[in-house]
């Protein structure tokens, strides 16, 4: 019996301590059209390819994770970008230095969805100008000025 306890709670720390993962997971399951043919797709791969970028791995995941979450399409790379140089500068599939830089995803792709995921639905961030969420994201004064800068250059605003 004892046996038997002490192996549940084994198992049981195991998923307290297991990287971060929450509701977003259901937006991974998501189909998503043949984004290949999206011409976001080609200016977000050439941008990140011009600074060879890891992150040019992870267009389609940018593009679903925005589409789902009804963000700027260029928001979540350039984030990424100023965070990490687009994944150069990343540590445990963290490219968006997302809980100063704590924070630990399975995978790339997971971290853009967790992050897309925390952006549209956490109390601190939903509903906001993109100023005030990025003010809320890093309160250094330039932070909100150098996204935009790098958002402009992915693409102007439409």
């Amino acid at each position: 019996m004892l046996r038997l306890i002490s192996g549940g709670l084994a198992v049981f720390a195991g998923m307290v301590s297991m990287p971060m993962q929450g509701s977003h997971q259901q937006a991974l399951k998501v189909p998503a059209h043949d984004y290949r043919r999206d011409p976001r797709f080609e200016t977000l791969r050439k941008f990140f390819q011009k600074s060879d970028c890891p992150a040019a791995k992870y267009v389609r995941e940018f593009l679903v994770a925005a589409d789902h979450y009804e963000l700027d399409w260029r928001l979540l790379p350039s984030i990424s970008y100023v965070e990490s140089t687009g994944g150069k500068a990343s540590r445990n599939n963290n490219l968006f230095g997302w809980d100063s830089g704590r924070a630990q995803f399975p995978s790339a792709a997971e971290g853009i969805q967790f992050v897309g995921y925390r952006l549209a639905h956490s109390e601190i961030y939903k509903d906001k100008s993109l100023d005030e969420l990025l003010a809320v994201y890093n309160p250094d004064a330039a932070y909100g000025q150098k996204i935009k800068s790098v958002m402009r250059r992915i693409a102007p605003a439409q």
